[in-house]
């Protein structure tokens, strides 16, 4: 079984965040889904609509997720990909090389991401804070 990870916020669920998430999973068997936590987000300086009980109820009824996990800080990467014997780390290619040194734990992929949306635009178009 090939084991994938990806991190993310998921905040204002929209097609771009489908069509990563579907891409990732067509790389393996399994897509476990780490989803930042409302404290990691503020210590990002990230604030949410969505709290993350109803971040995580939403990628959980996507059928490309099989599990989904709390982020709570940046180092828990390496560990999660060991304690989870991960194959593949995918993330968006806004990150491109920042995620480099996990490829002695894994593969490490960057997806292009899908233009012409993300969250940020979403909340710029609708005046809603960063």
């Amino acid at each position: 079984m090939k084991r994938i990870i990806t991190y993310g916020t998921f905040d204002l669920l929209h097609y771009g965040h489908i069509n990563l998430l579907k891409r990732a999973k067509n790389m393996g068997d399994y897509l476990i889904v780490g989803l930042s936590t409302d404290e990691f987000n503020q210590r990002k300086g990230k604030a949410c609509y969505f709290e993350y009980e109803k971040r995580k109820q939403l990628l959980e009824s996507i059928r490309y997720v099989d599990f989904v996990i709390p982020e709570t800080s940046w180092e828990q990467k390496q560990v999660d990909i060991e304690k989870y014997n991960i194959d593949i780390f995918v993330i968006g290619d806004d990150w491109e090389g920042k995620f480099d040194y996990l490829n002695k734990y894994c593969k490490v992929k960057y997806l292009s991401r899908t233009p012409k949306i993300s969250t940020t635009k979403i909340k710029t178009d609708l005046k809603i804070p960063k």
